[in-house]
């Protein structure tokens, strides 16, 4: 079985993938901030964008490859990895070299990384069912909307009660189902309100009751992810992220309030994730919160200016 074969090689790595069979939630931004999190905290990252057409994730480490060397290599850059579609003429030939690409960047980096963090494309295709069976933690980033909750599950129009679940959570399931089937090990589900909005509370409170509701008869638990901030937009072309140690050299601007709540988000979500971390990283994380603490606490008033 292929995906037995697979997830028996992934012994040595904790596998994070970033899944949502619907585009434009943020799952490529997630993955980067959650790459260069646990970089910052010790951890040896590996990262594998599945998505060979947008490449979004792709594109995001090459930028940030690019401006390390002209910031003097001070950011941390994964080991990168994109699966390469096939251009055969047939269907089955063309799954099996992709199938190949993913297999050998699993090989290429699980006796060498801690953490291998998957991007998705936001389509159910085979490398997406894939990934979503060899993972350790999936992470569903979902923007505040009912569109987006659509694909985990369907509510009344007047009560807004949950009435049935979707397709995302049927193949989540049937992922869980194969991962049992190999090693038995449990898949950690977490799905994340992403591009929060500041305003709507009332929406918010919906959206919550929703996905309480659905965690409850699938399976997952939730967390808040990331505000709806232009700086995480800004953060692609040079490869940045909210948790990187932002300054005039490579912010070309010192970080503003909105800079801090970024990345108290960032490490909010790390911490809802309790990830296994080694006690090296363990360490690293105690130090980066005091850090963060220290250096957040005086705010000039030039600072208190959001978006």
């Amino acid at each position: 079985m292929l995906v037995e074969a697979s997830a028996r090689r992934l012994a040595s790595a904790h596998v994070i993938v970033v899944g949502n069979e619907k585009g434009g939630t943020g799952k490529s931004t997630i993955a980067m901030h959650l790459a260069v999190a646990l970089m910052n905290f010790g951890q040896r990252v590996a990262t594998i964008d599945l998505d060979s057409r947008q490449k979004s994730l792709t594109h995001y480490v090459e930028n940030r490859r690019a401006w390390a060397k002209r910031c003097s290599g001070g950011l941390k850059v994964p080991e990168h990895f994109c699966i390469a579609r096939g251009s055969t003429r047939k269907l089955e030939e063309n799954e099996a070299i992709e199938f190949t690409g993913l297999v050998d960047a699993v090989a290429a980096s699980e006796h060498a990384h801690d953490f291998v963090v998957i991007d998705t494309a936001g389509t159910d295709n085979h490398l997406t069912r894939l990934a979503h069976a060899l993972a350790d933690t999936l992470i569903t980033p979902l923007n505040d909307s009912y569109i987006d909750l659509d694909v985990i599950g369907s509510v009344d129009p007047i009560t807004y009660a949950v009435t049935r679940e979707n397709h995302y959570a049927h193949m989540v399931r049937e992922a869980r189902r194969e991962r049992r089937m190999v090693d038995q090990a449990p898949m950690d589900w977490l799905v994340m309100r992403n591009r929060l909005s500041l305003i709507g509370t009332r929406n918010r409170e919906r959206m919550a009751r929703a996905l309480n509701e659905l965690a409850l008869r699938i399976g997952f638990r939730t967390a808040e992810g990331l505000a709806e901030r232009v700086l995480y937009r800004e953060f692609f072309p040079r490869g940045l992220t909210a948790v990187d140690s932002l300054d005039e050299e490579t912010l070309g601007a010192q970080p503003s309030l909105s800079h801090v709540a970024a990345r108290q988000e960032v490490m909010s979500l790390m911490a809802a994730l309790k990830l296994p971390l080694d006690e090296r990283g363990q360490q690293r994380a105690a130090a980066h919160a005091e850090w963060i603490a220290a250096r957040d606490t005086p705010l000039e008033m030039s600072d208190m200016i959001g978006d």
